[in-house]
């Protein structure tokens, strides 16, 4: 597959070296002419510009890109970014950083496809390693698990049944749990879901689609 990835800071830097480590072609963008030789030094093209040009996101490649990953710590170059990628049908991935407010929390999720919080989930690494665990066995597990944190919204199925009531595909796990708008923290068997809430959950690369399937509102 080949994935085009907007800013190449630390965030951008590991997702980058993560998917060529599976054999995923990819291609960086950023603004930043010191960033663009430390991806050219890694090894990754890299196209010099702003992640919110489409005419520089064509020429890295985003009309044949299957997804698009914007991780600069502009939460505008991101969304424009990701736009882009959705006109030319990628997949959508955004960082968006702890200090968001609700209302652009809920403009950006309408229109893209993940929300990452780099911030969010290094905190909970942090905080499992000083209980100590080992938070970065979670990468280590497969190369085919990923960690989504996602949304019960309104009308969800989800909505008003325990964790340990939720129904996941087999190999799903609940890592964390977060009432609206606060932190995720380890969660318990017999929480109840309400609108709003946050779950990440660990599952299997293939089965992603099928998990959100399920949580997300009936049509």
């Amino acid at each position: 597959m080949e994935f085009l990835i907007v800013g190449y800071g630390r965030v951008g830097r590991r997702t980058a070296r993560i998917l060529v480590e599976e054999g995923h072609d990819v291609v960086i963008v950023d603004n930043d002419p010191d960033r663009i030789e430390r991806a050219e030094d890694d090894g990754f093209d890299a196209v010099a510009g702003s992640g919110d040009d489409e005419e520089v996101l064509i020429a890295a490649g985003v009309e044949r890109a299957d997804a698009v990953g914007a991780f600069t710590p502009d939460l505008n170059v991101n969304f424009a970014a990701c736009m882009v990628g959705d006109h030319y049908d990628c997949r959508t991935v955004m960082r968006i950083d702890e200090d968001y407010r609700e209302e652009i929390y809920e403009k950006y999720a309408e229109n893209v496809d993940e929300i990452v919080y780099p911030e969010r989930l290094g905190a909970a690494g942090a905080k499992t390693a000083m209980l100590g665990g080992d938070f970065n066995v979670i990468a280590d597990l497969a190369a085919n698990l990923q960690l989504t944190v996602l949304e019960i919204r309104e009308g969800s199925p989800a909505v008003g049944k325990r964790l340990s009531e939720l129904d996941l595909p087999s190999d799903a796990r609940i890592y964390a749990h977060g009432r609206s708008r606060e932190p995720l923290t380890i969660p318990l068997p017999g929480t109840e879901l309400a609108a709003g809430d946050e779950v990440a959950i660990i599952v299997a690369t293939d089965a992603a689609p099928a998990l959100q399937e399920r949580l997300r509102p009936p049509v």
